[in-house]
């Protein structure tokens, strides 16, 4: 069985100027190529405050972490977590391409401000990572891939090519994501960039730069074929940020649209890592569902402290210890992380080197162990997986109804009923009448998959007859 890989000996290796590119997209290049001088709010400080500033990011407010529908403000939302990711991916950029400098003489004279472009790419890519995932966390990309495989769906995917269909039954939220970033709809604007990021904070996003269709001949290997990073509707966008940026594209028969990672999507995975193993962890620990005692016994043994180590501080309450805990904790692993992929960074260059970063830690077993005790008493235990399992009947059910109203031959009085409930950039009318079948589920799957975890809910019970809204 034939693997993709590049043949390292005759690839050239990419450039880090051709990587941190600071345009955006081709339609006006000459509003987008920046000058020598240092600005006072350089391109990528930019990306990061429109990421913010945009709805799709403004919804992860209530959107699942772990615990879905959390009642608490003890727990964090998708929107706490990518503040908290990037925060860490911000240190690891800094750091490592600090450490770069200090090692390449040539680096320091071509880009002197390399480590301040690491930490703002790598940031704004942390803060955007989880901005294409639908409602109810995984379960939700789950339930989504789930309904597209089943019977009800096949009306509506067997007249799709085997491409398109892969896009729907392996639902990626990396690559709704990508859409989110780069997808303007015409009936909101004549523009077509999305928000308008740089190629290099979008390429530090991708992390699994590969369409959802995989060749018959070819086996997904390392990390960044795990999933796939981009719909068909985004391939020509994303063939052109691969052309921008010189990602190294991967040589195997039927592997057309297969690359290698930026080497900062490494930075942005690993501050993922690093945030979900260790924060979830803590967050468990609050709510009283992972045990007390082995949690922080745990968290002083990754750090090598003494069984009984104190310090000269006084805990009056053990949240404060795991407080403490958990912040030396990130800052000791985000100085290994840093300075692995410092050491990596050659390979990474060469598209060689194609796993975690994380694996490298001293207390990699240790973050294992920590994740197994988070799947065993938070994400399997009860209120989750119930949660979890009303998910994919609400998300199923939104589908269900919203395709048979879409593609409903006789427009039926619920069927117009039903289409007047969505907004018109998510439908075929005015500048997007022409859209095909395929763009059309997409453009719906935008939709439920843009909703928070409680519209997704309300907007199922409505449509059901279980509950009205509120009328003011």
């Amino acid at each position: 069985m034939m693997h993709l890989q590049t043949d390292s000996s005759a690839a050239p290796a990419m450039s880090w100027e051709k990587l941190l590119s600071r345009r955006r997209y081709p339609e006006q290049p000459q509003l987008h190529v920046v000058t020598d001088a240092l600005p006072v709010r350089g391109a990528f400080v930019a990306d990061y405050d429109r990421v913010v500033f945009s709805s799709s990011f403004r919804r992860l407010q209530r959107k699942t972490q772990v615990m879905p529908l959390p009642e608490t403000d003890f727990v964090h939302t998708r929107l706490t977590h990518s503040l908290e990711t990037a925060c860490v991916g911000r240190s690891l950029g800094r750091l490592g391409g600090r450490l770069l400098l200090e090692e390449s003489e040539s680096l320091r004279q071509s880009l002197p401000y390399l480590d301040s472009d690491f930490g703002d790419i790598v940031a704004a890519a942390c803060l955007a990572h989880d901005i294409g995932n639908p409602p109810f966390g995984h379960s939700g990309e789950a339930a989504i891939s789930a309904y597209f495989r089943s019977g009800a769906a096949e009306p509506f995917v067997r007249v799709l090519n085997a491409a398109q269909r892969a896009d729907l039954q392996q639902f990626e939220g990396n690559a709704a994501g990508f859409r989110v970033l780069t997808h303007t709809y015409p009936a909101h604007s004549s523009g077509s960039s999305g928000l308008g990021l740089t190629y290099a904070t979008l390429g530090a996003f991708t992390k699994y730069p590969r369409p959802s269709l995989v060749p018959e001949t070819n086996r997904p290997q390392g990390t960044s074929e795990k999933k796939h990073g981009y719909f068909q509707t985004e391939a020509p966008r994303f063939r052109e940020m691969a052309g921008e940026l010189g990602l190294l594209a991967k040589s195997a028969e039927g592997a057309e649209g297969f690359f290698h990672r930026h080497p900062l999507a490494f930075l942005v995975e690993a501050a993922d890592d690093l945030c979900y193993r260790i924060i979830d962890f803590e967050d468990g620990l609050k709510l009283g569902l992972i045990p007390r005692k082995a949690g922080l016994r745990l968290l002083r043994e990754m750090l090598g402290d003494a069984p009984d180590r104190r310090g000269s501080l006084e805990w009056r309450d053990w949240r404060e210890e795991l407080g403490y805990l958990r912040a030396r904790l990130i800052n000791h692993l985000v100085l290994q992380t840093a300075r692995r992929f410092a050491d990596q960074a050659p390979e990474l260059l060469r598209g060689r080197a194609d796993e975690p970063l994380v694996q490298e830690l001293d207390c990699w077993e240790q973050l294992q162990l920590m994740h197994r005790l988070t799947v065993e008493h938070l994400y399997q235990s009860r209120p989750v997986l119930e949660i979890e399992a009303a998910g994919f009947e609400v998300l199923a059910g939104l589908l269900d109804a919203f395709l048979h109203a879409t593609f409903d031959p006789q427009s039926s009085a619920r069927s117009r009923k039903l289409l007047q409930l969505l907004p018109e950039q998510f439908r075929a009318v005015g500048p997007q009448q022409s859209a095909t079948a395929y763009e059309q589920i997409v453009l719906l799957t935008d939709y439920i998959g843009g909703l928070t975890d409680q519209n997704a809910l309300s907007l199922f019970r409505t449509i059901r007859g279980i509950d009205l809204p509120k009328m003011y």
